[in-house]
């Protein structure tokens, strides 16, 4: 049984006067009024002293110098695609995000999203050149692509990809991007979590996606989330949002992904994804536990041939639908992998996409028949 606990949150807010308006309020029958009002004279306020100036202008200068530097390496992106609507045929339509040069060879970091479906990408410079751009490589379980530019090398400037495993919250961070098409727009935040799960839109996680304050919207995506020295320490990516602009909720991808993902991107055109090769569904969530006196854990409810999981022996579910509810029967249950508990599959896709490749051999805990056992797989790319 599920239970829904609905929490009402009543907030009273104070303006410009008392909660009672200065009137007169009767306790117990007595009136009370307010006291006479007594004089006092406001103490005159002291100059700010120009040590706190020095320091404010010391950190103003800090974020206008890394905007000149780090600026001209932010460039905007124009994709093209082409739509078809059964009134008006087929049309070619527009979508505008941004990115930045990752080397000196001309590769450009940016999202997955920000160029789907285009067939046709243009790239405008800091200096205006508009220039078109070649597809390398994308991943879309990871929201980032890379495309190419042929320019002069001294219009390239890389930016350094920083250490997001040294990053904490409350940390300064400077989002640069072109939101709603505006070019190298900078705003400020901090970092207001780590480790979010963040769902992309093809139902992939990222599991250390960096939660910021800074504004993010839309055109935003691809740009670098930075550091106070000019660092990338993440991709921004999305905003959690009711009315598509910022809300001051929006996550990044972190460096460790790019770091791992984008160097294949550019030698192989793609990154392989270590797979188990199952498909799961959640006990306590998504099936109701058996009898088995396991409360938590992924149900077997289909191998694929060739995977990983079916090569080391598992089991599926038998599946039958009774009064127009699925119902599964038998399947092998994983609660581990490599003695992690894996819970959800968001659970076990993290664990595998962070730690493993393709190839590696992983120890899976399962019950089968309420009995614990360890199995052996190798795992398979997706």
């Amino acid at each position: 049984m599920r239970w829904i606990v609905r929490v009402v949150v009543i907030t009273i807010v104070f303006i410009g006067g008392s909660l009672f308006g200065g009137a007169v309020v009767s306790f117990s029958g007595q009136n009370m009024s307010a006291p006479a009002p007594v004089e006092t004279t406001l103490p005159t306020p002291s100059p700010v002293s120009d040590t706190l100036y020095t320091a404010i202008d010391a950190m103003d200068q800090v974020v206008i110098s890394l905007y000149e530097r780090v600026s001209p390496s932010v460039v905007h992106i124009i994709s093209r695609m082409q739509t078809t609507s059964p009134f008006f045929g087929s049309q070619s339509s527009e979508g505008t995000g941004s990115g930045f040069f990752y080397d000196q060879q001309g590769h450009i970091v940016t999202n997955f999203h920000v160029i789907e479906n285009a067939f046709e990408v243009d790239v405008v410079l800091a200096n205006g050149e508009s220039v078109p751009a070649e597809l390398v490589g994308v991943d879309e379980y990871n929201d980032l692509a890379v495309l190419h530019v042929a320019v002069a090398a001294e219009t390239v400037a890389p930016l350094e990809i920083g250490d997001s495993s040294n990053v904490h919250v409350g940390q300064t961070v400077i989002a640069i991007g072109n939101p709603f098409g505006l070019d190298r727009t900078l705003t400020t935040g901090i970092i207001s979590a780590l480790n979010r799960r963040l769902e992309t839109d093809a139902g992939t996680f990222v599991g250390q996606a960096i939660q910021t304050d800074a504004a993010i919207n839309p055109g935003n995506s691809g740009g670098p989330l930075l550091d106070v020295r000019g660092r990338v320490i993440g991709v921004n990516t999305a905003i959690n949002s009711p009315t598509g602009a910022s809300v001051g909720i929006g996550f990044a991808v972190p460096a460790s992904v790019i770091q791992r993902v984008v160097p294949e991107l550019i030698a192989n055109g793609r990154y392989l994804h270590a797979d188990l090769g199952v498909s799961v569904a959640e006990l306590g969530t998504e099936v109701t536990p058996g009898e088995n006196s396991v409360s938590r854990g992924l149900l077997v409810t289909s191998l694929a041939r060739s995977g990983g999981a079916a090569q080391a022996g598992l089991q599926a579910a038998e599946v039958f639908v009774r009064r127009g509810r699925y119902v599964f029967s038998g399947g092998d249950i994983i609660t581990a992998i490599n003695g992690e508990p894996i819970y959800s599959r968001s659970d076990m896709l993290i664990y595998l996409e962070e730690n493993y490749r393709p190839g590696d051999t992983v120890t899976l805990t399962i019950v089968r028949d309420g009995q614990t056992m360890d199995v052996e797989a190798t795992l398979s790319a997706r």
